[in-house]
């Protein structure tokens, strides 16, 4: 285990036990919950989600959880899913493999192996799969950004051992506080000891090309919800991709939400407990829902 790795996850942990202390699940959803999608019982994991008393098929989102690269699973992000789900959705909260464990492009195979779960299990869960979402976000909204890119550019794809389901897409997707450019800012900079972790080489200038989501962008990318907010350390970010999706000619939508009193934090938007919280939720799930065919 890497020094860095276990500094974050400490960090992290305690931050996000903080957070979420008292959350309980909503009486209004049925969950269902330690579903092995892979191989690996302990990493390849998800819960699914659903509305009580909604019948038949619904729209999917897929949530893609943040952690830098070495943290996060599925438990960590159960209450900001079940929120979603509320809102007239079919949920999949999935742990996927992280560094310094697993290695790049493990998070990326193993979201493609959530498409293929939810493919064939449609009718078990009432997944309707001609409307199908993403959120991702910080490391999870690069991650996603990157599966969107191997779902769309084919010349991407064929730099993987494995394949997407034929003909899947996603019909929208919402990159909140993300990263999608990563610089190395010197010795001791984060980013780069977090990259030694997650990229099998330590960051080659071929492994950076293939983690910088710009590069792969295409006009076949979803459309996109790209959300920050004041107090985000990540704001920045949304100058690097947006130029790209204008480029490209991608539908989106550009959201910075601001605190009241004070600045909101990085993710403020998986705390269940904020106004404001509830507010980029409302308008990320509106958004995908004129997105259904």
């Amino acid at each position: 285990m890497s020094e860095i790795a276990l500094r974050v996850r400490e960090m992290f942990t305690k931050g996000d036990h903080e957070r979420d202390a008292g959350n309980m699940t909503p009486e209004d959803i049925e969950r269902f919950d330690d579903i092995v999608y892979g191989t690996d019982e302990k990493w390849q994991v998800l819960d699914v989600y659903r509305p009580k008393g909604m019948e038949g098929k619904l729209p999917v989102i897929i949530s893609f959880h943040g952690g830098g690269w070495v943290y996060g699973d599925k438990d960590v992000y159960q209450w900001y899913t079940m929120s979603l789900a509320e809102r007239g959705f079919a949920v999949i909260n999935f742990t996927y493999r992280l560094a310094p464990e697993f290695q790049f492009s493990a998070p990326l195979e193993d979201c493609n192996l959530v498409v293929k779960w939810m493919l064939a299990h449609k009718d078990e869960y009432g997944f309707d799969t001609e409307n199908v979402f993403a959120v991702g976000d910080s490391a999870g909204a690069h991650g996603l950004a990157l599966y969107c890119n191997f779902l769309t550019n084919a010349d991407y794809a064929a730099k993987f051992a494995f394949t997407a389901p034929a003909g899947f897409h996603f019909n929208a997707v919402a990159l909140n506080c993300g990263v999608y450019r990563i610089a190395f800012g010197g010795k001791e900079d984060l980013t780069a000891s977090l990259m030694h972790a997650y990229l099998p080489n330590g960051g080659t200038q071929e492994e950076m090309d293939l983690v910088t989501c710009m590069n792969y962008m295409t006009a076949q990318f979803p459309p996109c919800f790209v959300m920050s907010c004041d107090g985000d350390f990540l704001k920045s970010q949304m100058e690097v991709i947006l130029p790209v999706l204008l480029k490209e000619n991608v539908p989106f939508v550009l959201r910075l939400y601001k605190g009241e009193e004070i600045p909101l934090p990085h993710v403020f938007h998986c705390n269940v407990k904020l106004a404001e919280a509830a507010q980029c939720n409302d308008a990320e799930c509106a958004f995908f829902k004129e997105y259904c065919q």
